[in-house]
């Protein structure tokens, strides 16, 4: 009787470790009654974490970033409003608050300094240890442009909107209600997605649907789940090839030209001082048009009266 009280355990324990994984982190480790995952972010730290929605955009970075630096498998690697802006700074180590929040001032183990905003991009030129970030700066509209490969029929554009945001809501648990337009350019198969929630909202997390896209676009997918992100329209799956984020917070970001290359400035100094040139050539060329034409009524004037004095 003992040993088939032993088996039911046995196979009740292995049952029950087979259910504990984490469906949003494919680098989880998962363990213990009830089940608890977590992930290694540096050296002899594991971030526990809450495998029922989407891990934060800032504890991944330290994943990936730790993965990096111990040679485990990681990754490869039109503006919807002036303001908006890329991550031209690609992956960093970043400072995580207990809430999986970005810490407004980053310095990526440096004593280089800068501001970011909720999804971790850099808002502000760059400075030294000193710089000051007040508070983190949200990001409430997210620009997806996408471009998906060729499909064998035309797609129905007036269905588009509606498969994209089934398929966010589906693959990311997303509410679809914050899919405000999408713009459809067949010839180039580009499609841009407008996801944008109200200002003042600390609810809905932009940054990590972005970031699980992404990494599902670029075929690198972070879920356990393998499956890629493939709107389906008309029983066609679109499949995407490429990707770019334009974040838009709730500030403007606060780029200078100090922190442009020498190049760069000397280029726009010149252009600044063609444009200044051409002005000038303007004005003067304007200013002589004007004398000539004072100039001459005069002219006709004195040579009727030299006609009536020979009369």
């Amino acid at each position: 009787m003992t040993i088939w009280i032993a088996l039911l355990l046995a196979t009740f324990a292995v049952g029950a470790s087979a259910q504990c994984k984490c469906e949003s982190m494919k680098w989880a480790t998962c363990d213990g009654t009830p089940c608890q995952c977590s992930i290694m972010v540096d050296t002899g730290t594991a971030q526990n974490l809450d495998c029922s929605t989407l891990i934060p955009k800032c504890y991944l970075m330290k994943a990936e970033m730790y993965r990096a630096k111990n040679n485990l498998s990681t990754r490869t690697g039109g503006k919807p409003v002036e303001t908006a802006f890329v991550d031209n700074d690609g992956i960093y180590d970043p400072i995580c608050e207990t809430t999986g929040a970005f810490r407004a001032k980053q310095c990526n183990n440096t004593e280089e300094c800068w501001c970011v905003n909720s999804a971790g991009v850099r808002r502000t030129d760059k400075g030294d240890m000193n710089l000051k970030c007040e508070k983190l700066v949200e990001t409430y509209w997210v620009r997806l442009e996408l471009k998906h490969k060729e499909v064998s029929k035309a797609v129905d554009t007036s269905k588009l909107q509606a498969a994209i945001a089934n398929a966010m809501e589906t693959r990311y648990s997303f509410d679809k209600a914050l899919v405000k337009e999408v713009q459809y350019d067949p010839d180039a198969r580009m499609i841009i997605v407008d996801v944008q929630k109200v200002k003042g909202d600390r609810k809905a997390d932009l940054s990590r649907m972005a970031y699980y896209m992404e990494k599902d676009v670029k075929v690198l997918p972070l879920f356990a789940n393998q499956e890629m992100f493939a709107p389906s329209v008309d029983g066609q799956k679109l499949e995407m090839e490429n990707i770019l984020v334009y974040y838009v917070d709730e500030e403007a970001p606060t780029f200078t030209m100090k922190r442009l290359t020498g190049g760069i400035i000397a280029v726009i100094v010149v252009v600044i001082l063609a444009v200044v040139a051409g002005l000038l050539v303007l004005f003067f060329a304007r200013k002589r048009e004007q004398k000539y034409s004072k100039a001459e009524p005069r002219e006709i004037n004195q040579g009727r009266a030299q006609r009536n004095i020979n009369r």
